[in-house]
């Protein structure tokens, strides 16, 4: 049997979670919790040089993932390899993650908000309605999926859900601590991210990161909407 998991955070593409969520896994695997990683998309389409292959550019961003994972302490990655771009919300894609729940059985699940006004990318829009009705009631219920029950799967209650990106966030988490890790990690996306000094990445997400622990008794937050799951 699959040893649980503390948390799984589902994210669309190869380096969502390192921009949304990367300093509270930090924080978590430094308590000893265990984080897992599912990554819905192979990133194919994340590039704006046309001489680059779809096929070389989901190469290079699952290593770039597994190397940010590494840095963060995360305890295992896995790939769904969806196409970029192509995340539809399907019978199929709401099992699988039915599957990874019931397997890891996490008690928090993080994600991105689902409810974002106006621009949003339509595959996290997907990620989020497809998780969170997978937490909800599909996990959860014993005859949703029978197939699963015979495999030995049986239902799980996930406990908490955080989604990340969210406008009107209801939760925050210190990552003073942790902040130079999340950076870390996010500059594996070497591909995405240009982590020379000169560009400002960091400052710009340290001045992030800073206002929205703004009138928190620290420096630096991650924020989400929390929504805890009572039934």
């Amino acid at each position: 049997m699959t040893k649980p998991a503390d948390a799984m955070v589902i994210t669309p593409h190869p380096d969502d979670a390192e921009f949304g969520v990367a300093g509270t896994v930090a924080r978590w695997t430094s308590e000893g919790k265990d984080v897992i990683y599912v990554v819905c998309t192979n990133g194919d389409k994340g590039t704006s040089d046309p001489n680059v292959k779809p096929a070389d550019l989901a190469e290079i961003r699952e290593k770039e993932q597994l190397a940010a994972a590494t840095i963060l302490g995360v305890r295992e990655v896995i790939f769904l390899r969806h196409p970029d771009q192509g995340l539809e919300d399907t019978p199929e894609f709401r099992k699988e993650i039915v599957r990874l729940i019931r397997i890891y059985r996490p008690e928090t699940v993080v994600t991105a908000d689902l409810y974002r006004r106006r621009l949003w990318h339509r595959d996290h829009r997907i990620t989020s309605r497809v998780t969170l009705d997978a937490i909800f009631p599909y996990a959860r219920d014993y005859l949703s999926y029978p197939d699963l029950v015979e495999e030995g799967l049986q239902p799980h209650k996930v406990k908490e859900v955080l989604l990340w990106g969210a406008e009107e966030p209801n939760h925050r988490i210190d990552i003073t601590a942790t902040f130079d890790r999340k950076i870390a990690a996010l500059f594996c996306h070497v591909s995405q991210v240009d982590s020379n000094p000169s560009s400002g990445w960091e400052q710009r997400l340290r001045e992030r990161h800073a206002m929205l622990a703004d009138g928190q008794d620290y420096e630096l937050a991650e924020s989400f909407y929390r929504m805890e799951i009572l039934w």
